[in-house]
């Protein structure tokens, strides 16, 4: 649950909600049936084999990879392959983390700087039916928070197979009438791949917060750095010749580096008049990525690798007010907001040789703004009715400065989407939902002023900056048997165009209307107080929506997930999970000729406490040792020795081999 996700009568009485594993909880609360909440018990649980892999925790998102470890993760969930973060919000601890007009793909969501160790709790919406999330919330939000304090302090040390080795510590401490948190993390890893990824990352977190009976303060410094080698997708035909092992890569120059500073501060206040919150930070960040996945197709002498760059100063301020008026015997809740966010980038896209650069293909700065009005209001009409009604208009501004000055330009662009949840029940402990609404993501900002392709100089359409989603969704949500929470969700969504800035060519392409339509069902079942059974499928039909003779299918849209997570507690001193994960099949291309296989995957731990001081662990990834892929994708490319036009292949990535890991825990 959200904060802002309290009744009436609780702000009246400036109680604190608090929220617990149980579907009772989200009873009177919820206005879906997909929202949810992760709490941090289960987030512990969870075996991860890179951080971003906490978010497969909201059901029918799987978090996969198709490069080095410190590039952005993969994600897909409701019919997308959502790239590196196209349509699914990323937020920690206040911030966006989806950057726009990113130098390798719009959306970009690069979560190697989270602390797993810090999120208090995952908070999951999905569609676009909440007034206060705006761009890249068409397939979901996904909201995780950091905690203010500690219990105690935590000194871990991880090592393993595949050049593994993690140290974390993290403790607070009373300051004043306050709290001092800080966490330090070096990670440093390797992998199965015949080019050692030789990743490397350092992690650091400052924070202050205060809470009195009325009003709740913080404020945090974060800092992270990362460099790697890739290994990426590699072509089916190298491997079936031996040119190649399975594990090996084509170029081996490919890698980047990375790293993101931020400095954030909430103000949470309650008074007579309701509830202020404000949400103010600024970050930089800086990325450089070395990429080649088409080998020898456009330059068969140096090679196709290309340099991708992207620096950016981004700050934002969210501010909303929650106030409730009392009306012919019924209590209005009220919520207004704002939102505000600038951007000053600098991004480029340049030809290069084993990371040496040769040319400039683009090279742009982009001034980019938006501002956010949005406007909420919650009824309980009858014992078993409420509504939630809400509407949100956006507005953006595009100021791009290209080395081709006919990519330069400016643009403007607005849209308002309204959004209304019905909610009837409990009966029998069931609650059932009607969802509608509307949203949108934002497109590259260069691809609204670009009118010629800056590769090969040919004439180009501009896009339009916004592009909208709608979605209907109907659903429950049931605890009818004691320890059990279950809910079940039938949706649809449509959007207009699916534009996207191919961050690989420079270019941006606006690409046809589509439709998804879908069902997803989740279970959580506590039958004791030691064990926890973590059930959920979902299953999409993604198309196409206009008539094209290349087909219908979506490229990458992914149709079946189910995952299964067992995870046991509290008896003596022994901990552990199980979990499994199935990532479905995906045609790869329009007329769905040409199909990934399913992805199957099983991860453990167990772990032994001494006292309440010490824990051990062991950790499994990959227990069956599966040769599954991690990532299909089918286009052209061009190998030493092959026809100037190349060949259309299937290129995979594939999942990390069997690895273990060891885990000391003290706490202090």
């Amino acid at each position: 649950m959200s904060p802002l996700l309290i009744s009436a009568s609780e702000i009246k009485t400036l109680n604190e909600i608090e929220v617990r594993a149980n579907a009772r909880e989200l009873m009177g609360v919820a206005s879906s049936a997909n929202e949810g909440v992760v709490l941090k018990e289960q987030l512990d649980l969870r075996t991860v084999y890179r951080p971003g892999e906490l978010l497969e925790t909201v059901p029918g998102l799987i978090v996969t990879q198709h490069s080095g470890e410190g590039k952005a993760n993969q994600y897909f969930m409701r019919g997308f392959n959502l790239d590196h973060g196209t349509d699914l919000r990323i937020v920690v601890d206040g911030m966006l983390v989806n950057q726009r007009s990113h130098g390798h793909g719009q959306g970009w969501a690069d979560t190697n700087f989270m602390i797993p160790e810090l999120i208090n709790n995952l908070h999951y919406q999905k569609g676009p039916y909440y007034a206060d999330q705006g761009d890249f919330s068409s397939a979901g939000v996904v909201s995780m928070g950091y905690a203010n304090k500690l219990p105690i302090g935590i000194s871990n040390f991880s090592a393993g197979q595949q050049g593994f080795m993690r140290g974390l510590v993290a403790k607070s401490h009373e300051v004043g009438n306050g709290d001092f948190l800080y966490a330090f993390e070096l990670l440093k890893k390797d992998g199965p791949w015949v080019n050692k990824e030789k990743f490397k990352k350092f992690n650091g977190v400052l924070r202050y917060s205060q809470n009195s009976e009325k009003t709740k303060f913080s404020i945090a410094a974060m800092g992270y750095g990362g460099r790697w080698n890739s290994t990426d997708q590699v072509p089916q035909r190298a491997v079936d010749s031996n040119l190649i092992s399975r594990l090996d890569t084509i170029d081996p120059s490919d890698g980047g580096k990375a790293h993101r500073f931020s400095l954030s501060s909430t103000l949470e206040h309650t008074s007579r008049h309701g509830i202020t919150k404000i949400n103010l930070y600024t970050l930089h960040t800086n990325l450089a990525l070395f990429s080649n996945f088409t080998y020898f197709l456009d330059d068969p002498v140096n090679g196709d690798q290309f340099l991708q760059t992207d620096k950016r100063f981004q700050s934002a301020l969210d501010l909303s007010h929650t106030w409730v008026n009392d009306f012919a015997g019924l209590e209005f809740e009220n919520t207004v907001g704002s939102q505000f966010q600038n951007d000053i980038i600098d991004n480029g896209l340049q030809k290069t040789k084993q990371r040496q650069k040769s040319s400039t293909t683009r090279k742009d700065h982009i001034r980019e703004n938006s501002i956010a009005i949005y406007f909420q209001n919650r009824v309980q009409w009858l014992e078993k009715f409420r509504t939630v009604t809400g509407v949100r208009s956006d507005f953006y501004w595009f100021d791009v400065n290209s080395n081709l000055v006919a990519n330069s330009g400016v643009a403007y662009d607005s849209m308002t989407n309204p959004k209304l949840s019905l909610i009837f029940g409990p009966w029998l402990q069931t609650e059932y939902y009607f969802n509608y609404g509307s949203s949108f993501h934002s497109n590259d900002a260069r691809g609204t002023t670009t009118t010629i392709d800056p590769k090969t100089g040919v004439s180009i359409d501009g896009v339009n900056p916004l592009v909208r989603s709608t979605g209907l969704e109907v659903g429950l949500r049931t605890a009818i048997l004691p320890g059990l929470q279950a809910s079940l969700a039938f949706f649809r969504l449509d959007i207009d165009s699916e534009l996207l800035f191919v961050g690989d060519a420079g270019t941006t392409i606006a690409t046809r209307p589509s439709t998804r339509e879908g069902f997803e069902i989740s279970t959580f079942y506590k039958p004791t107080h030691w064990l926890t059974i973590d059930l959920d499928y979902a299953l999409t039909k993604a198309r196409f929506s206009d008539s094209n003779p290349v087909g219908n299918y979506l490229p990458q849209a992914v149709q079946g997930v189910g995952k299964a997570a067992v995870a046991f507690n509290h008896i003596g001193p022994f901990f552990g999970s199980m979990q499994f994960r199935y990532f479905g099949k995906r045609p790869l291309i329009e007329d769905n000729s040409v199909r990934s296989k399913p992805t199957l995957t099983l991860n453990g731990q167990v772990g032994y406490k001494f006292g309440k001081k010490i824990q051990v662990m062991i950790q499994a990834f990959n227990l069956l040792n599966s040769h599954d892929h991690a990532i299909d994708y089918y286009y052209t490319s061009r190998l030493h020795g092959e026809s100037a036009e190349g060949v259309d292949d299937t290129h995979y990535h594939p999942i990390e081999t069997r690895s273990f890991r060891a885990s000391i825990l003290a706490s202090f």
